[in-house]
């Protein structure tokens, strides 16, 4: 059964021309597409609170999973929209329709990353990345513009941890012998490298602060992490006025399964630590035992412009990094390109090989 939200379009109607206010990329207003008309965002505010993940682990709370959708009124046209989407637009009349997260016993987010890449600028990054890709078929390059363009904010979980770490590994220092042997009926004699292990333990400490894991499945995490780094010190405590204009989806990644992620990055951190602690010329990490404390964690959103393009009868799906102007994305190869890239490079190794026997005689 869907949970009712009250969704009200009333904050974000233009008191100019009565049309809608969207948050603009690259300020901190409210704008209204049809007359220009502006208005201050309602606050920006760059104190961003976080929560004790103890405490907040500590109450039973209803898995996401079994969360209803939202049921959104418009108050301009009176149309009704289901959807899980904590933002979306009424799909009569355009007009922005923001849920209260914590109406169905959400987390809420308590940061947002505004959007800074405005939509004209994502067609000339778009067509960028689209003459620069290599082995591309010649035709790509004709693609001038994206046939859908959405503005998403997508919902990541944030982790801080003072770590310690008590491991217990071996150090390798190297240390060379003389041996002797055979070459075109001569002896020889030359030094080889050998290596003497010796155990080693010991205690590192780490802080860790904003681990990034994502909080949707709707994109693979490791095209999410190509669109990367974002620059979090850009974020500001959540308002709803930046979701105004763009969609922005609902965690369906649980923050214990998020701080399992988190861990596994901190873990490889953690194993470099104890590799220059042990120090010598080589390393072996056979055991690490950490204790996460004073663990903090937050929900954010993060901005990336959808895109499509077509291309010889097929879509292709791209993203961009709606505050760097970073994208990935997938893309055609031709064939021909790649079978002649690889003769020219067959023909040049083996120019080399001749050019090297050559020399030796």
């Amino acid at each position: 059964m869907s949970e009712q939200t009250t969704a009200t379009t009333g904050h974000f109607a233009c008191p100019s021309c009565g049309s809608r206010v969207e948050f603009a990329p690259g300020t901190t207003a409210l704008r209204c597409p049809y007359c220009g008309f502006e208005q201050a965002v309602a606050a920006v505010d760059t104190v961003i609170e976080e929560h004790s993940y103890e405490a907040w682990a500590a109450v039973p709370r209803k898995p996401v999973a079994q969360l209803g959708q939202y049921v959104y009124k418009c108050q301009g046209c009176g149309a009704q929209t289901e959807t899980s989407d904590l933002s979306t637009r009424c799909q009569f009349c355009g007009a922005p329709l923001i849920a209260d997260p914590g109406a169905v016993q959400l987390i809420a987010p308590e940061a947002v990353l505004p959007f800074q890449v405005p939509r004209e600028r994502v067609r000339e990054v778009f067509k960028k990345w689209v003459t620069s890709r290599w082995f591309a078929p010649s035709s790509l390059k004709k693609v001038a513009a994206t046939e859908q363009l959405t503005g998403t904010y997508l919902p990541h979980w944030t982790y801080d941890s003072a770590t310690t770490t008590r491991y217990a590994g071996q150090r390798g220092q190297h240390y060379y012998e003389t041996e002797t042997y055979v070459e075109d009926g001569q002896q020889k004699t030359r030094q080889v490298q050998r290596t003497a292990w010796y155990p080693a333990s010991g205690t590192v400490s780490r802080d860790f602060d904003d681990v990034l894991v994502p909080a949707t499945t709707t994109l693979p995490a490791n095209r999410l992490a190509k669109l990367g780094p974002w620059v979090l010190s850009r974020a500001v405590s959540f308002q709803r006025d930046y979701l105004s204009g763009y969609r922005t989806l609902r965690y369906d990644v649980e923050a214990d399964t998020g701080l399992e992620s988190a861990k596994q990055q901190m873990q490889k951190v953690i194993q470099e630590d104890c590799r220059r602690d042990i120090g010598g010329d080589e390393q072996r990490v056979s055991s690490m035992n950490t204790r996460y404390g004073a663990l903090m964690f937050k929900l954010i959103l993060l901005p990336v412009w959808l895109a499509a393009y077509m291309h010889a009868g097929k879509t292709w799906q791209v993203q961009v990094n709606a505050s760097t102007g970073e994208v990935m994305g997938d893309r055609p190869y031709s064939a021909l390109k790649i079978f002649a890239a690889t003769v020219a490079a067959t023909i040049l190794l083996a120019l080399i090989v001749v050019i090297v026997a050559v020399a030796r005689h």
